[in-house]
């Protein structure tokens, strides 16, 4: 723990009673009040979440478009100045480097946010495929700092500190000058636990002053300040894969479940050949949902159908939304028909797990 990255707010989440721990390489709270609390704030009313851990690398020049349209699966042409798109990196193999959120300025500046855990990996793998384009990358994870607050009465509570109508602010768009406390911040609405809300980029130096004035306008409506396993319980009841978990150098996002956001009629992408070739010969594995009937399968625990092993748990937890146990898995194709009774192995039994829809929870984003 002594070694890890602080963010700016890690006073202020020991001040708050976080429970800190080690995030890949960050020192981030799991929880404050409790996981099942903050969850429940967060589907009913919001939860304000320390996501500067996140890396951001800007991409510039004229052919950032070109560049960004090989980098990723989706459609970046198709996207207007202003809007993100959700996305996937590939290697030619086909498997996953990352998934990400590409915010669009214009045709030639676009911001590429990515997971923690990857952000030197990630940032060599794009300067390593940049090399025929005319771009200039610019890595400023280290100097951005953001927090996300998510929940149904997201906007009413940051309206309150902001300068701008964030009803302009459409689902999967961004304002890039909105003011708070002071700061001049990044404004977007995508969410990552199935409820409407924003995230709020600034810098490393005026976040705190951002979050203190996020939650002073929040705390009289029950707003909470919400931690990584609140985090992922809600991300995972809403379906939205995690990257070390859904997604991996060795997962496909086809595979992941996550075809709608592979864009085969594009021109070209680093794996689109790999991925055209899994698609025509059909599927090796899909990603499931899974109902347990008692018990909670955890990340790792292998799916059986008799005595085969036929893949295993990326996620599992008891729902707190839903208050029953359920998992996605990723299982060889020829046993993911929905309504098909496999076993889970949890410690020393094989548990029944019926494979349902992936859709747990009914998202709520406003569109």
């Amino acid at each position: 723990m002594e070694t890890a990255k602080k963010t700016a707010l890690y006073d202020v989440h020991v001040a708050l009673g976080g429970k800190i721990i080690d995030f890949s390489g960050w020192a981030l709270p799991v929880q404050y009040e409790g996981i099942l609390q903050e969850h429940e704030a967060v589907r009913t009313k919001a939860g304000i979440f320390d996501v500067s851990h996140m890396g951001e690398v800007d991409v510039w020049g004229e052919g950032a478009m070109d560049f960004v349209q090989n980098l990723v699966t989706n459609d970046i042409e198709k996207i207007a100045d202003g809007q993100i798109a959700y996305t996937v990196m590939c290697n030619p193999e086909g498997g996953v480097v990352d998934d990400l959120l590409v915010y669009r300025y214009d045709s030639a500046h676009f911001l590429l946010v990515i997971n923690a855990a990857n952000i030197e990996k990630d940032f060599e793998w794009m300067k390593s495929q940049s090399g025929s384009f005319d771009v200039r990358l610019e890595n400023r994870s280290d100097s951005v700092a953001e927090v996300a607050i998510q929940g149904p009465l997201a906007q009413e509570i940051l309206q309150k500190s902001v300068d701008v109508n964030l009803d302009d602010i459409a689902f999967f768009h961004f304002m890039p000058e909105v003011h708070i406390a002071g700061e001049t911040c990044l404004i977007s609405r995508t969410g990552y636990t199935g409820e409407d809300g924003f995230e709020v980029y600034t810098r490393q130096e005026g976040i705190v002053a951002v979050f203190h004035a996020i939650m002073e306008a929040g705390t009289p409506l029950g707003l909470k300040p919400a931690g990584l396993g609140a985090r992922d319980t809600l991300r995972f009841e809403a379906a939205l894969p995690l990257y070390g978990n859904e997604l991996s150098d060795e997962i496909s996002p086809l595979e992941a479940g996550l075809g709608i956001f592979v864009k085969l009629d594009k021109k070209a992408f680093i794996g689109k050949e790999a991925l055209v070739a899994q698609k025509e010969k059909g599927l090796p594995r899909k990603t499931i949902g899974l109902e347990i009937e008692k018990g909670i399968a955890r990340h790792g625990y292998p799916v059986y159908d008799g005595e085969l092993c036929v893949g295993h748990v990326t996620t599992g937890y008891q729902s707190p939304t839903l208050k029953r146990s359920i998992a996605l898995a990723l299982v060889d194709a020829d046993h993911a028909e929905k309504g098909k009774t496999l076993q889970v192995q949890v410690r020393k039994n094989k548990i029944p797990a019926t494979v349902v829809g992936k859709r747990f929870y009914q998202k709520n984003y406003k569109k």
